[in-house]
């Protein structure tokens, strides 16, 4: 898969096995969030305590990636999203501050979006 960003402020907390399951990614509310690489969505809500109001996109058997903390959501389940789309708004929902909290989990378990992203 070609990753992409998927918003582009500064990361607050690095991804970290334990505590922080992906990346927190700074930004002003309604900032773009974007699809990291082309999927489908397989979750649009704010069923999942702490994620807040969530996106989940699948891309393949093996890569799921998970946007949280939207204040808006701008994409539906069973959608189409293709690299860079607007998929949803940078938010504060069941975050202290407006922030993406950002995973990549590969076959169910996360791995560290740094590894995988382009350098920037």
């Amino acid at each position: 898969l070609a990753w992409i960003w998927p918003a582009s402020g500064a990361v607050a907390t690095p991804f970290d096995e334990g505590k922080n399951k992906g990346l927190t990614i700074t930004g002003k509310a309604g900032d773009p969030v974007l699809a990291a690489a082309d999927g489908r969505v397989v979750y649009a809500g704010s069923g999942l305590r702490a994620y807040g109001n969530l996106v989940i996109v699948k891309h393949n058997a093996t890569y799921l990636t998970a946007y949280a903390h939207n204040q808006t959501l701008l994409v539906k389940e069973d959608q189409v999203v293709r690299r860079g789309q607007k998929i949803a708004e940078m938010g504060a929902s069941d975050a202290e501050r407006v922030q993406l909290h950002f995973e990549i989990r590969r076959q169910g378990k996360p791995v560290d979006p740094a590894k995988l992203l382009p350098a920037r």
